[in-house]
């Protein structure tokens, strides 16, 4: 307001009082501010007192542990009996359940291969999009799922809770943001014993214990 007063000034030959037009701003702005914070104020008490102090609180430390992912995750059992016992809805419980029944005799590094799989197969497009839907896609059918222990017609019981715990810290883990620097993208692997037809069109990623991983091809507009 100053600069363009004194230019006006200038340029009519006058002398102008800018204070008066400074003073003049202020007031202004200190109206529309003023109203601006008493529009918040009188929304703020229509705000219930439980509800206003869980909007402003922050998470307890538990919700922050499960919220975070370690920035360097080590793969062996030490690290993951540091951690405190892990937990989450039914994305986290589908992905336990996964590495419970396709993984749990394996090493950590084998847990979080099968893991990246399943997480891999989310991000794809050529798959469900979420956890549970991958892990049961084509359910219903016997040996017709991706994943075996989804239809092969025996119970599954979790009758290791100290396995089921192990593995659900990987899930969450993964869940929570984990690197998935193990298996190179893979979205398919099998265990040694087995001998799938895909397996020699997919190229090989890695070797983890009995685990071997593949990559799926990405196909071209050309093909």
């Amino acid at each position: 307001m100053k600069l363009f007063a004194k230019m006006a000034a200038l340029a009519t030959g006058t002398i102008l009082a800018v204070a008066p037009l400074s003073v003049a701003a202020d007031e202004v702005l200190a109206s529309r501010l003023g109203a601006l914070l008493g529009s918040e104020s009188r929304a703020l008490t229509a705000v219930p007192d439980v509800r206003l102090a869980a909007l402003t609180s922050l998470p307890s430390v538990e919700d922050r542990k499960i919220a975070t992912a370690p920035s360097n995750v080590s793969y062996n059992d030490s690290f993951l009996n540091a951690l405190g016992s892990a937990g989450g809805g039914s994305e986290w419980e589908c992905l336990s359940e996964a590495l419970y029944f396709e993984a749990r005799g394996e090493s950590v590094e084998g847990l979080f291969g099968v893991g990246e799989v399943i997480l891999n197969r989310v991000d794809s497009g050529a798959y469900p999009n979420t956890i549970c839907g991958v892990i049961n896609q084509g359910t219903g059918r016997k040996y017709a799922c991706q994943f075996t222990y989804t239809c092969d017609g025996i119970p599954d019981h979790i009758n290791n809770q100290a396995a089921y715990s192990r593995v659900g810290k990987v899930a969450r883990l993964l869940i929570d943001g984990a690197s998935r620097e193990l298996t190179d993208g893979a979205t398919h692997y099998h265990t040694t014993a087995v001998s799938p037809s895909w397996a020699r069109r997919f190229p090989l990623t890695a070797h983890i214990g009995v685990h071997r991983f593949y990559r799926q091809p990405t196909r071209s507009a050309s093909n």
